[in-house]
Order: C-alpha cells, then structure tokens, then sequence
C-alpha cells in the first residue's frame, strides 16, 4: 500500500496494481448520517443532504467527517447554508497544485448586463448535476465555449455562473503546464490537473483565452518538438471520455487561431457569442456599474449615456465611469452626468480601433454559434 507507484523491478511481475478511488457518494453519506446521528441533529431535507454530499466529493472520509463536523460545530447544525464552509476544504487540496487556481465567487447574475439568452440557458442547468437529473435520464453537461469581442464579459460569466451553480471555479492555467525539465513532464503536469479536477467534482474547471493557451499546437513539431500537440491531444481525448462531473467553460476572442477540433459538437455542449451590447444593454452595464460605486444614482441620465456610448464594451463603459471619478476626485468633488459624458467622448473603443477584427469575427458567428443576447436570438429563430 502506498500513495505514489514505485514497484520494484524484480517483483513487477509478481503483482496487480489496484487503485483505490476516493470515497463515493453513498460513503460519505454513512459518513454524514453518523455524524447527523451523534449530534442528535433534526431530519435533513432531502435537497440539503444530496448538497453536502456532493459538496464533500473529492474528499476522504477523514476530511469529511473532520470538515461536517467544522460546519455543525459553527453554526449548531447542518443545513444548506453550511455547504460553503464544506467546499472551504475543496480550496486546501486546489491550493496544494500548483497548476490549478481557486477563483472566489463574490458576484451573481445580476452583475452582469444583458445577454439573457446565456443566462437562461444557464438557469436552466442549475441542477444539471442533482440525482434528479440523472433519474430524469439527462446526462451530465459537459461544458460551453464563450467567443467574442474582448472586454464583454465573457470571464465574468463563468465566475457567476459557478455561484448560480453553488460550485467551485477553478481555473486552469496552460502557461503553467509546460516544463521542459524532463521529456514528458508537461503532458504529465495536466494529466495530474485534470486528475485533481476530477477527484473534486461537481466542478466547473475554467480555461481563460482558450484561443492562446493551444494557438501553437499545430506548428508545435518545429518549436518545442511537439510538446504543444501532444497536450493538445490529451487535453481532446479528456474532453471527450470524461465521466465526471467536470464542466470546461472556456472562453476566445479569436476564432480563427481555434484549432477545429474544439468547435466540433461533443466537445461542448454549446458555443456562445457575446456581442457588442446593444443600447439597452449598455444602460443595464451603466446602471450595474454606478450602483457599485454610488447609492444614489438618480442624478445620473443612463439612457443617455448608453446611447453615446455606441460601440462600447462592459469593460470600456466600467473604465469611463473610473475616468470620470479620477477627473472629479482631482477637483475634490462629486462625479456628474458631464464628467461620464466627457469620459466617453475622450475613448475610443476598440470596435473602432479593431473593426475590421470584430467585423470578421461577426461575420463568422452569426452562422455559427448561438447569440448571447436574447434579441439577436430571437431574430435568429424568425429568420429560420
């Protein structure tokens, strides 16, 4: 028995390797139920028991009882609200690899502007993991690819999307895979990434640049000598066999650098295009983003503003209203309309300075992928 295989060479023969696999489903629930027990704690509803449970997935029965026991001890019971202190422990074994990155939730849907035909084909799948759905018959999502114009909230939407979920995000990190110590090293290194991903699922394992992170790969032969395809191969087969509950979301702003392997169905379940918001859309963002900053935003004329801010991305409208607060803040007084208005006029968004980038890749989705944003949805489907 051992945690790490070192069979000696002269008794290789002479052995069967097993692997004992982390602790199951109804495991732990013997694990929950004893300590429900000891503490005389009232019956559980069904929904907050199948929580904890898939909360503690991923751990030993030692950490599991040790971290049930944490979240009774704290609050004097064992309810829904305790789930969060029971995924607490997933972050210790995502801290220990060094590959794999925990991203804290700290906002839900409603930070993001518009693109309602995401969110609900989101909502949709909140309990997409439950036992109720696999008794329903559907099978486990295996993930979505986010593509469009940088700065529209393609990141966001996985960090709100594992708080809708009540998940944990990890983020990949491919930059980190590589190490050219030792032949093979790297290909190991995401081996035993998507390994630990696996071992705590329900997970959502986040890919940011998706476009970036295995641009290289075709020409990889002539510059790592091949390094870069044989992950890239890897991390395909994973995508396509995985059993577990593991759901990639990634994200591109570049469509033409994806191999075509990524875009064929079965890798993801769907792919999204976010687009540029329309003028609702912006009035949304510039409200989303006042209320953070302000409690009172009555002196604010959203509607205007959306509407010069034409052709402006989330994160261009979020950066104007900064603009605007430094502007003010230097003159020792309170932000207005005139300085939001000025900061939007003084930027030039990038749909200007790249159009004939964002035009191509448009042109490209608007066939391809499925629109974020309910309007073009529904235009879509009259025009089919």
């Amino acid at each position: 028995m051992s945690p790490i295989l070192e069979i000696p060479i002269e008794v290789e023969k002479e052995l069967i390797v097993l692997d004992f696999p982390m602790p199951s489903v109804e495991e732990l629930a013997e694990v929950l139920d004893r300590q429900v027990g000891i503490n005389r704690a009232r019956k559980m509803e069904p929904e907050t028991r199948e929580k904890l449970l898939q909360a503690a997935l991923g751990l030993t029965q030692d950490e599991a009882e040790k971290v049930y026991r944490k979240a009774q001890v704290t609050t004097g019971r064992l309810t829904e609200e305790e789930v969060e202190i029971v995924l607490s422990e997933k972050k210790q074994l995502i801290r220990r690899n060094r590959i794999l990155e925990y991203l804290e939730q700290d906002e839900g849907m409603a930070a993001v502007g518009g693109l309602e035909e995401l969110k609900r084909w989101l909502r949709q799948r909140a309990n997409a993991f439950s036992q109720r759905a696999r008794d329903y018959g559907l099978p486990q999502p295996k993930g979505m690819m986010i593509l469009g114009v940088p700065g529209c909230g393609k990141s966001l939407i996985a960090k709100t999307t594992a708080r809708l979920w009540s998940l944990p995000l990890i983020r990949l990190d491919v930059g980190r895979v590589y190490d050219g110590s030792t032949v093979g090293r790297s290909e190991a290194n995401l081996r035993n990434a998507l390994k630990s991903a696996e071992a705590i699922a329900p997970v959502i394992l986040f890919i940011d640049e998706l476009d970036k992170a295995f641009a290289g790969s075709a020409g990889s032969a002539d510059s790592d000598g091949g390094t870069s395809s044989r992950i890239f191969g890897t991390f395909l087969t994973w995508m396509q066999e995985k059993k577990s509950p593991v759901f990639v979301m990634a994200t591109a702003n570049r469509v033409d650098r994806l191999p075509g392997e990524f875009l064929r169905k079965g890798r993801f379940d769907e792919l999204f295009f976010v687009d540029l918001p329309t003028v609702e859309e912006r009035q949304q963002i510039f409200e989303i983003h006042l209320s953070k900053r302000r409690s009172d935003t009555t002196r604010f004329d959203t509607a205007e503003l959306a509407r010069i801010a034409d052709g402006f991305s989330g994160a261009e409208i979020e950066q104007a209203i900064v603009a605007a607060m430094y502007e003010a803040f230097a003159q020792d007084r309170e932000f207005n309309q005139l300085d939001a208005i000025a900061a939007i006029k003084s930027t030039t968004p990038l749909s200007r300075t790249m159009e004939e980038q964002v035009t191509a890749l448009r042109d490209w989705a608007r066939l391809r992928a499925r629109p974020a944003a309910t309007a073009t949805a529904e235009y879509q489907r009259l025009e089919f």
